[in-house]
């Protein structure tokens, strides 16, 4: 959480729990909370994590990136 007056430091935070509402969440129903942790967990491991490009690692994926490192 950001001190008072500072307004950047929770910008990470925000804009991801942004893309989580928007991309996974918003307009479904889910009969369960195990089906809700569910969704969630496959948009941060598969979709977010994996396949969502970065500007701090040169606009390619994370695996992209790790494979590059290990090549």
């Amino acid at each position: 959480m950001s001190a008072k007056g500072n307004c950047y430091d929770n910008a990470c935070a925000e804009s991801f729990f942004h893309s989580l509402k928007v991309e996974a969440i918003h307009g479904e129903r889910f009969e369960t909370r195990e089906a809700m942790r569910r969704q969630v967990f496959e948009f941060i491991e598969l979709d977010y994590n994996r396949q969502r490009r970065h500007s701090a690692i040169g606009m390619i994926s994370p695996e992209a990136f790790e494979a590059r490192m290990i090549a």
